[in-house]
């Protein structure tokens, strides 16, 4: 409580142009979002950009911010928001590895060799890591949000469905949808 109190007493300074007021909310926040663009994206440039890009939307609809809610859920939604902007965007530019290369003496494609085995434990807990997030990376992104709210940024389900602004229920079945193809798509790899 006490933060949402200095939450809105920040917002109101802010509104009344005090620059200090930006700075404040940008410290108190800035870590989260970070960390939250961050397990989406996975990329650090890219993190940096999206953050800076979530606050200069945030500050700029700031006045638009309705004190009934709490502003790091707005800031939240915001910063997800987004970043479903910046997968649809990048969605544009991807292609599969799996597509063979025209050339001029035919198709050719790629063949990559299998670095999922080794007998040192440390290995292969990194490896079913990096599995489970090419997974997670592959669902369609309402399941993927979904996925990286509950299990990494360890929401509750009425947290995920104040962010996300959808019923309750949408978000329990989002999170079984997502992991029924998770495990479909894992099948094999790490599942039995």
């Amino acid at each position: 409580m006490a933060c949402e109190k200095e939450d809105k007493t920040e917002i109101q300074r802010a509104l009344e142009g005090d620059q200090r007021a930006y700075t404040q909310i940008l410290k108190r926040y800035r870590g989260t979002i970070y960390n939250l663009v961050y397990k989406m994206v996975r990329n650090r440039e890219e993190t940096e950009d999206l953050v800076q890009e979530a606050f200069i939307k945030a500050f700029a609809s700031l006045a638009t911010f309705n004190e009934e809610y709490a502003f790091s859920t707005w800031l939240y939604k915001i910063a997800i928001n987004n970043c479903i902007d910046h997968f649809r965007k990048r969605r544009l530019k991807t292609f599969s590895i799996d597509t063979p290369i025209k050339s001029r003496d035919g198709d050719i494609t790629r063949e990559f060799s299998d670095t999922t085995f080794s007998p040192d434990k440390k290995i292969l807990s990194k490896e079913k890591n990096k599995l489970i997030s090419e997974a997670i990376d592959k669902l369609p992104e309402k399941y993927r949000t979904s996925i990286v709210l509950r299990h990494r940024e360890e929401r509750t389900y009425e947290e995920i469905s104040e962010i996300l602004d959808i019923p309750l229920g949408t978000v329990k079945a989002r999170i079984f949808r997502a992991r029924e193809m998770l495990k479909k798509e894992l099948k094999g790899t790490l599942l039995p």
